[in-house]
């Protein structure tokens, strides 16, 4: 694959300054609108061996919070002893807050991660994640056990993990499809809150499933229509899966991308993500088996000239080199590809800015364990 890479310091449009909520109340902080990136964790900070998996969300004032894995003593997935935290900053990602712990883990398989957000209309953060045993080894008996977490002051506090798994696989499941499997875990990064339609307001997460007597991942989606007190699960939306982000389209159908080796999945669901169609792969987004973000910037149902949607992925086979890939078509093909990172990095979240600029949180692992950076795109850049 042609590797498409734009110096974004180069053709930056400094034309514009923004006025961004400081951490003071009632003032304002004076920002420009250019580009800029900052670390926010590096292996060793705050007592940490390793951090990983972002989470990257802005809210309704204008504040961002990002949420990600502090793996204390090693890189690894659960069951390791994992905390989830969070940051958060008012001033663009200028300058951001010392981490919340959001779950604190306390011992080998007692642990969480995988950390995926939504807020929802009624202005409240849903935080859902993993915890407990890992994936692969997880039985009902002992399970990867699937979390949820509320913050209602915009992440500065939040609630105790509920377990919900018993509401999402296993025996006690209402989706009786669901009884044959015997873990799930979430596709860390953003999750979608509907905006159009009969079910305006539900919450939706990608799930990836793993069967009972097997190692394969078939992917779910888990979607709440009371802001995220009760959950229910729907048909299966994409066979021989695994992390997964799902979008709205301006028809009203819900998308879902896959993550896979080689060309990347996808399909669609036009009753809001109850059923699902044939399952595709896109040829052009043909990439590492990584996980990444989908986020629509334009919409002409909005009043936008065109519709545009990005897609946060590695523009290679191997775990490098992640950029935007640009959709056009409400993600019927994808082009474009600009990059983020020039060199190893994993995991992507993205969101859109009061700016209209993209806000992006990358594992960048240029020395070998993973630095999480967000990085400040203006909207200048995207017009190419």
């Amino acid at each position: 694959m042609r590797k498409v890479i734009y110096p974004l310091l180069l053709i930056l449009v400094m034309s514009s300054c923004t006025k961004v909520a400081s951490e003071e109340p009632g003032t304002t902080a004076t920002v420009v609108d250019t580009a800029f990136d900052i670390c926010l964790f590096r292996p060793g900070d705050y007592g940490s061996a390793n951090w990983r998996i972002p989470a990257l969300l802005c809210l309704k004032d204008g504040s961002l919070l990002a949420v990600c894995d502090k793996r204390k003593y090693n890189e690894t997935d659960l069951p390791e002893d994992i905390d989830i935290v969070s940051r958060r900053s008012t001033d663009g990602g200028h300058t951001w807050s010392e981490p919340v712990t959001i779950a604190e883990g306390t011992g080998y398989k007692h642990g969480y991660g995988d950390a995926a957000l939504v807020q929802c209309e009624n202005g409240d953060v849903v935080c859902v994640f993993v915890g407990g045993n890992g994936l692969w080894a997880s039985t009902e008996n002992d399970p990867i056990r699937s979390y949820v977490c509320r913050s209602t002051d915009g992440g500065h506090t939040w609630s105790q993990p509920e377990d919900i798994t018993a509401q999402l696989w296993g025996s006690q499941a209402a989706n009786a499809t669901c009884h044959n499997y015997k873990a799930s875990f979430f596709g860390s990064g953003n999750g979608l809150r509907l905006t159009r339609g009969a079910n305006k307001g539900r919450i939706m997460f990608a799930a990836a499933m793993c069967r009972k007597n097997i190692n394969t991942l078939d992917n779910f989606v888990v979607y709440s229509d009371d802001n995220g007190h009760t959950w229910s699960v729907s048909n299966r939306a994409y066979t021989g899966g695994d992390e997964a982000k799902l979008m709205e389209l301006t028809d009203g159908r819900i998308l879902i991308s896959v993550r896979q080796s080689g060309p990347r999945g996808f399909n669609y669901s036009s009753d809001d993500g109850l059923t699902w169609g044939t399952q595709g792969r896109w040829e052009e987004l043909t990439t590492n088996a990584c996980n990444g973000d989908i986020l629509r910037v334009k919409a002409t149902d909005h009043g936008d000239s065109c519709n545009l949607l990005l897609h946060s992925l590695p523009n290679s086979m191997q775990r490098e080199d992640v950029s935007l890939f640009f959709s056009y078509d409400e993600g019927v093909t994808w082009q474009n590809p600009m990059l983020l990172f020039n060199g190893p990095s994993v995991y992507s979240s993205i969101t859109i800015m009061p700016t209209g600029g993209i806000g992006v949180l990358l594992e960048q692992n240029p020395n070998g364990a993973c630095e999480l950076w967000f990085k400040y795109l203006p909207s200048s850049t995207l017009s190419h």
